[in-house]
C-alpha cells in the first residue's frame, strides 16, 4: 500500500512540477519524461492528435534531437499509434512488428519490441496520447506498469487542459491590448493631432508667409495616416497571422467530428491570397458545409481540398456520404442558401454536384483581385 501510495505521490509531484514549465511543448515533454521513469522504459513519446488523424504535436524521451532528425517524417497516425488514438484504449503489445496492427518503421527509427500506449483524456475529450516502449530491464510492460500510466494520464489530462486555458487567455488578453490601443490611439492621440492641425490652419490663414506651414501640415498629415494604418494593422494581425491550413483547421476543430468520420486536409500552409474579410467568408462557408456534411451525410470522409491559379481561389469540400436529388435541392436548398449568398457578397460562387447514394461536392470560387 505504501508503494502505491508512493507512486502516486510521485506522479501528482512530477504533474505539478510539469505544469510549472509554461508551455505547452515543455510540458509533454516534462510528463513523457515522467513517464519513462515510473515503469522504467526505455523510450517514451507524447503526442497531440491534430483531430485528422496524425499529431500537432509529438514530443519523445530516450531519443536524441539529430535521431529524431533523421527519420524522415514525424509520426503519422497509422498502425499501432493510430489504433490507440482511434479506439481509446490502453493497449500492451510484446511485439510490435509481429502484432496485426502494426505499421512497422521508417528508415533511421529506432528499433522498438513491446509498446504501452494509454490515452490521455477526460470524459468524451482526448487531450493526448502516452507511448513507451523497450523497458531497461528487458521485460514486457505489466498490468502493474498500465496502471500507473493510467494513472499519470489522468493527471496529465489536467495538467494539458491548463496550459491550453492559460495559453488561450493569454491570447485573448493580447487581442484585448490590442484593441484597447487601438482605441487609444484613435479617441486621444489622431484628435489631439486633429486639434494641432487645426491651429496651424489658423495661424496659417493670419500668417504673411502662409507657404512657411505648407510642410509641417503634409508631414501631420502623414503621421495621422500611419496611425490610422498602425490601427488597421492591430485589428487585423491576428487573422493576417494565420495561413489558409491554421484557418481552416481552427474551423474543423470547432465542430463535433464523430470518431468515425475521417476528415482530411489538402491545403498548402501558405497566407491567404484573399482580404481578411473575404477569408473570413470562406471560413464560415467551410463551417456551414462541414456541418451539414457531419449531421446529414451519413459519411465516413470528408475531404477538404484548396487550390488556386492565377485568376481564381478555389475551395472544394467532399464527402462519401449518402448524397441528395438535385431537383430536391433545387426546391429545398438545404440550408444552402446561405453559403450561396455569402459567396455572392465576395465575388465568388458556389457549385454543388451530388446524387443519391454517391457522395456531395461543394465547391467555391472567389476570383482573385
Amino acid at each position: 500500500m505504501s508503494l502505491v501510495v508512493s507512486s502516486l505521490q510521485n506522479i501528482a509531484a512530477a504533474v505539478v512540477k510539469a505544469s510549472q514549465h509554461g508551455g505547452l511543448r515543455s510540458v509533454l515533454q516534462e510528463i513523457a519524461h515522467t513517464a519513462s521513469v515510473l515503469v522504467g522504459a526505455r523510450y517514451s513519446a507524447l503526442g497531440i492528435p491534430d483531430g485528422y488523424g496524425g499529431f500537432r504535436h509529438f514530443l519523445v524521451n530516450g531519443v536524441t534531437e539529430d535521431e529524431f532528425k533523421a527519420v524522415p517524417h514525424p509520426p503519422q497516425g497509422k498502425g499501432l499509434l493510430g489504433a490507440i488514438m482511434r479506439d481509446r484504449t490502453s493497449i500492451r503489445v510484446e511485439e510490435i512488428n509481429s502484432h496485426p496492427r502494426s505499421a512497422g518503421f521508417p528508415p533511421n527509427h529506432p528499433d522498438m519490441t513491446t509498446l504501452l500506449g494509454v490515452p490521455i483524456e477526460i470524459g468524451q475529450h482526448l487531450f493526448g496520447l502516452l507511448y513507451l516502449s523497450d523497458k531497461y530491464n528487458g521485460e514486457p510492460f505489466t498490468e502493474a506498469d498500465q496502471r500507473l500510466i493510467e494513472t499519470l494520464a489522468s493527471y496529465a489530462a489536467l495538467a494539458i487542459a491548463g496550459v491550453q486555458l492559460s495559453e488561450q487567455q493569454s491570447r485573448l488578453s493580447i487581442l484585448e491590448e490590442r484593441e484597447r490601443i487601438g482605441m487609444e490611439l484613435h479617441d486621444s492621440v489622431i484628435q489631439s493631432l486633429y486639434a494641432v492641425g487645426m491651429e496651424l490652419q489658423l495661424i496659417r490663414l493670419d500668417s504673411d508667409t502662409p507657404e512657411q506651414l505648407d510642410n509641417p501640415l503634409r508631414a501631420l498629415d502623414a503621421v495621422i495616416g500611419d496611425i490610422r494604418r498602425y490601427i488597421m494593422n492591430l485589428k487585423s494581425a491576428d487573422a493576417q497571422r494565420l495561413t489558409i491550413r491554421q484557418g481552416l483547421t481552427a474551423v474543423l476543430d470547432r465542430l463535433h467530428i464523430p470518431p468515425d468520420l475521417t476528415v482530411e486536409i489538402d491545403v498548402a500552409d501558405e497566407y491567404p491570397p484573399l482580404d481578411t474579410p473575404t477569408f473570413d467568408a470562406v471560413c464560415l462557408i467551410l463551417s456551414e458545409v462541414a456541418s451539414n456534411a457531419i449531421r446529414h451525410a451519413k459519411a465516413t470522409r470528408i475531404q477538404v481540398s484548396v487550390f488556386r491559379d492565377g485568376r481564381n481561389f478555389t475551395m472544394e469540400v467532399e464527402d462519401n456520404g449518402i448524397g441528395f436529388d438535385q431537383e430536391h435541392l433545387k426546391r429545398t436548398g438545404l440550408g444552402l442558401a446561405n453559403i450561396r449568398r455569402r459567396a455572392e457578397l465576395h465575388g465568388g460562387t458556389i457549385q454543388v454536384t451530388s446524387a443519391e447514394g454517391d457522395g456531395t461536392c461543394v465547391r467555391l470560387v472567389l476570383p482573385l483581385k
